[in-house]
């Protein structure tokens, strides 16, 4: 005979399974981790931590398949974006461990759809485009080789391109000094009208786009080398609990 627990003590249980459980999963155990998540279920899919975190149990495990349906259930029915965002994440993480790029690829996209400031999906998401690139160039030498050929016949393109304007630039050379001097004068002429005008709103120098521009590649790569020391020379696979 089943006996029903009031709804409080169940909680009560349920709460203390999944503390029970993150300890074992903080000292890597974890099968018992994934066996003390399930307690807390008390044989329903109501429990959201429990259900994520035996997701991100069975992914240590290298239970993949469980790890991949398990995730797959959570982003679909969650309505919250940040479980779904997480939920997502796990998902690629546990299909990119199954060599499914594609697939982890689409799950990180909608990991960032619902949380685009995470920059572990993204580094993530990099290193799966990365690989995808890699295994397709092994499996299609002969495109490779049509690809390089293309591009070295696009540069003789352009390099002979390069060298017809140059004749058209010397060309025009002697004509253009004349103007150009002809521009000095009249620069010189209405330097101090200038010198009193205040930039236009919203307009930058180009010396401070340039700076702007350098600012930003700076941000970037910083984050990535940030995302590199934190997680080794590998991809980022960094399982979210709840």
């Amino acid at each position: 005979m089943t006996i029903l627990l009031p709804a409080s003590v169940q909680a009560q249980q349920d709460k203390k399974s999944i503390l029970q459980g993150n300890e074992y999963y903080r000292q890597q155990q974890y099968d018992e981790a994934a066996a003390a998540y399930q307690r807390s279920l008390g044989g329903s899919v109501e429990s959201v931590v429990g259900n994520f975190n035996l997701g991100a149990a069975w992914y240590k495990q290298k239970k993949l398949d469980d790890a991949i349906q398990q995730f797959t259930d959570i982003a679909g029915s969650a309505t919250d974006k940040t479980l779904k965002a997480k939920a997502y994440h796990n998902l690629g993480n546990a299909l990119l461990e199954s060599q499914k790029l594609e697939e982890s690829i689409e799950a990180y996209k909608k990991s960032l759809l619902n949380n685009p400031k995470d920059d572990e999906t993204r580094y993530n998401l990099a290193y799966a485009q990365e690989k995808l690139k890699q295994q397709q160039q092994q499996n299609n030498p002969d495109q490779n080789k049509q690809d390089q050929n293309k591009d070295n016949q696009d540069q003789k393109d352009k390099d002979q391109e390069n060298k017809d304007n140059k004749g058209q630039d010397n060309d025009n050379k002697d004509q253009g000094d004349k103007d150009q001097q002809n521009k000095d004068n009249q620069d010189q002429d209405n330097k101090g009208e200038n010198d009193q005008q205040q930039p236009q709103p919203g307009q930058l120098s180009k010396k401070d786009a340039e700076r702007l521009l350098e600012a930003m590649n700076q941000e970037e790569k910083n984050t990535q080398e940030k995302l590199k020391k934190k997680k080794g020379t590998g991809q980022g696979k960094v399982v979210k609990q709840w």
